[in-house]
């Protein structure tokens, strides 16, 4: 076994609490004109400042949310593709609200529906997708809400896959913000988050003009993607990200009562947080950190590269010593791409606050007959 350390001294934040899975002590909630509001940072999770983040609360169309990870998620298991075609039913054409204006018993490409959601928030658009890929809304709902559970949203109850208002429907501002995490997560939610305007064109060449709904990807420095939403009973929502650097920072706003003021609200937080804190990143997912030895393999060692990335938030202006231990182990053939040959373990200011596997790059078959015979020729 093989111990290497690595050391990077830098000029950090300390945040109350650094144990990793724990959240930083809240900074003094700030006034906010709205219900509840919530900003969290994307990489780590951790919640830099909240006002009612429990409180259940109606949320509109930032359920869609919710739809957008479902159906990336569906895509990213090659369940489903862009390229699809789906043929709208007539309940899908009929919902209300927002909307493409989809002709019923059409085909459309999912991409453009995607496109549809993201953008302008398109109900008709969710219930086509819904139907596609669970058969009906309601079980689709019932994906919907198996994800919440996975995610820890413990105070969320989705009815539907729109945000239509709807009785028992419900979500909380730090629920919003795991969600909303989540879908950042994919990565291709940016191939329409950023778009502006479109023209949807549409089976029988008709076209809609959509615009997104989210006007800080055009007014906040490093805002790009949101989900707005707005009803009577949930007022004006928003749940944005923007990044600067190497910080990517979530803001929610639930419940303001105009969407000028929600725009505000959220800026207004955005700037707090990209004022007082920044995120490192120490470990990086899929690049080599050493190789391993491997016995009575193909060949004598393979590249080992950590598991996930590790990022740490701190508060500007005071130095932190971060130290990264990798331990290489001695493995025995085969070896698949993907199987744990060693670990590295981040140091905070000398405690342990991290540890990763370390995979196999590559698959490493075991030496046979032939190989050592080989060997012996070529050494002879």
């Amino acid at each position: 076994m093989k111990k290497v350390r690595f050391i990077s001294i830098v000029t950090l934040i300390a945040i109350s609490v650094l144990a990793v899975g724990i959240m930083p002590v809240h900074a003094e909630p700030q006034q906010v004109n709205a219900r509840a509001a919530l900003l969290m940072d994307y990489n780590t999770g951790d919640v830099l400042m909240s006002v009612n983040e429990s409180d259940k609360l109606q949320i509109a169309s930032m359920v869609k949310i919710m739809t957008l990870n479902i159906i990336f998620d569906e895509i990213e298991a090659g369940r489903l593709s862009v390229d699809d075609e789906i043929v709208v039913s007539e309940n899908a054409s009929s919902m209300g609200g927002s909307q493409a204006f989809l002709d019923a018993n059409c085909s459309y490409k999912v991409d453009e529906l995607i496109k549809s959601i993201v953008v302008a928030s398109a109900n008709d658009s969710c219930v086509a997708m819904a139907e596609h890929i669970a058969g009906s809304v309601s079980d689709f709902t019932a994906k919907m809400n198996d994800k919440a559970q996975k995610l820890g949203m413990t105070n969320t109850c989705f009815v539907n896959c729109t945000g239509l208002p709807a009785p028992g429907q419900y979500s909380c501002a730090l629920d919003v913000a795991k969600m909303f995490r989540c879908l950042v997560g994919h990565e291709k939610f940016f191939d329409y988050s950023k778009i502006w305007m479109f023209d949807f064109v549409h089976p029988s060449g008709r076209v809609t003009e959509l615009s997104n709904t989210n006007k800080l990807i055009r007014f906040y420095e490093g805002c790009d993607g949101g989900k707005t939403g707005f009803t009577s009973e949930a007022l004006s929502c928003l749940a944005a990200t923007a990044r600067r650097g190497n910080t990517r920072l979530i803001t929610v706003v639930i419940g303001a009562p105009s969407s000028k003021v929600r725009n505000a609200e959220v800026s207004k937080i955005f700037t707090k947080g990209f004022g007082e804190y920044e995120t490192n990143q120490y470990v990086f997912k899929g690049i080599s950190l050493g190789s391993c030895e491997v016995v009575g393999g193909k060949q004598k060692t393979v590249e080992a590269a950590p598991s996930e990335d590790y990022f740490l938030l701190t508060k500007k202006g005071e130095k932190k010593n971060v130290n990264c231990e990798v331990e290489l182990f001695k493995t025995k053939a085969p070896v698949k791409s993907g199987d744990v040959v060693g670990k590295v373990t981040v140091y905070v200011s000398d405690n342990a606050e991290k540890e990763i596997p370390l995979l196999a790059m590559s698959d490493i078959n075991s030496r046979n007959l032939l190989d050592v015979v080989n060997e012996m020729i070529k050494n002879w």
